[in-house]
């Protein structure tokens, strides 16, 4: 198996990842445990449909446990206080002016997984996010969108998601 790139992480996002992982191992696999034990005892397997089921739920369920185990050893997380609100990074929270739309935008930039963009959240990797690391209040760019236009913005302010 090749070995997973290290992803950055918001402490919200990874708090996140580790509760899903949490629940999925000690919960969700154990319903579906007594979900396959409850199904077994109706009998004939071969046209058991709530076995069926139950298998294909577990599956499911240990599928996103390998899922999610990969994800939280290879995270690294970065600590909000720890963000420098000079430049945009995972973690920053940006203001921008679109020359394109003529609008002002607020994104925060999280990790793929973290990615939201219906509340603001976009990811590192995405073409405004990964356009946007490593720039700082005033700096301008031009994003190449999937849909073959252009995009101006100009940064109007860094800072961090949670000033907490």
């Amino acid at each position: 198996m090749a070995e997973s790139k290290k992803q950055h992480y918001t402490e919200e996002g990874y708090r996140a990842l580790v509760e899903e992982y949490e629940y999925l191992k000690n919960v969700r696999r154990r319903e579906v445990k007594d979900a396959l034990a409850l199904a077994r005892s109706y009998g004939d397997l071969s046209e058991n449909s709530e076995y069926d089921e139950a298998k294909d739920e577990q599956a499911k369920v240990e599928g996103r446990i390998s899922e999610l185990d990969a994800l939280i050893k290879n995270a690294v997380v970065v600590h909000e206080a720890e963000v420098d609100e000079s430049v945009v990074s995972v973690g920053a929270h940006v203001k921008v002016y679109d020359e394109t739309f003529d609008e002002e935008l607020e994104y925060n930039i999280v990790s793929s997984n973290e990615a939201n963009a219906l509340i603001g959240n976009i990811s590192d990797q995405s073409p405004i996010g990964a356009a946007l690391i490593g720039k700082r209040a005033e700096d301008e760019v031009e994003i190449h969108v999937p849909n073959g236009s252009v995009l101006k913005l100009r940064v109007k302010e860094v800072g961090r998601t949670n000033k907490n």
